[in-house]
């Protein structure tokens, strides 16, 4: 079995799906992009780091808003407006990873990772049902959904330490810390392990994993996260 990969931590005027955008920094990164005449990216507000002053920005309504309040979802998100340059930085030490998708590509992607996406990348939530997950409680959870609906697109995550990537062969499987998961294919199927553990005089306790099923990606984070649970 090949070990997951390290995904670049820097990039210098690429250019995908008419977009140019430059990643730097080692500690905390930071994403810049220059937005031409009639695109825009959307992105979380809180994210922003800086722009140039003839850059708009405006609300972006998600769809479905009502089922995303429910589910404790993001009802809006921000998008530019115009052209000039603008850069993002997630406050925490993190990997910016940009995912270059084509038309009809989706990727499953944690909830509260996402940074930013062209124009043409659908935003949306999927229940995913039959897993119980120590870090969201219960039997099924909601994870963002990212989908291209033009012919290319692109989509910047955030994850914590160092991101890396591993691409499973149909059948193949990996277990996984669940707080380490940043993004999957969604042909990668997902399932939630669990081991007791004991030792004679000391008392038993529960090792919780998630096993990942190829084929696809999957994105894997160095310093996971377990987010607080809702009282």
């Amino acid at each position: 079995m090949t070990a997951p990969r390290l995904l670049p931590t820097s990039a210098r005027k690429q250019t995908h799906a008419g977009i140019t955008y430059h990643l730097d920094g080692e500690l905390v990164p930071v994403l810049a992009i220059d937005v031409p005449s009639g695109r825009s990216v959307y992105f979380e507000h809180h994210i922003l780091l800086w722009k140039t002053p003839a850059l708009e920005i405006t609300l972006r309504p998600m769809q479905g808003a009502l089922k995303r309040m429910l589910a404790g979802m993001e009802l809006f998100v921000t998008q530019t407006k115009g052209q000039g340059q603008i850069a993002f930085s997630r406050d925490g030490a993190g990997h910016i990873v940009p995912l270059h998708l084509r038309m009809g590509e989706s990727l499953q992607v944690r909830e509260h990772q996402f940074l930013a996406a062209t124009d043409g990348v659908d935003y949306a939530y999927e229940r995913v049902k039959g897993v119980a997950n120590i870090l969201f409680g219960g039997n099924d959870f909601f994870i963002d959904k990212f989908t291209c609906k033009t012919a290319e697109g692109v989509l910047w995550l955030h994850g914590y330490g160092n991101v890396f990537e591993r691409v499973l062969a149909p059948g193949e499987q990996i277990d996984v810390e669940p707080g380490a998961w940043l993004y999957k294919d969604p042909s990668v199927g997902m399932e939630t392990k669990l081991w007791k553990l004991s030792t004679g005089l000391l008392s038993a306790f529960t090792l919780t994993l998630n096993r990942f099923t190829g084929p696809g990606r999957v994105g894997l984070q160095s310093m996971y996260l377990h987010w607080p649970e809702d009282d």
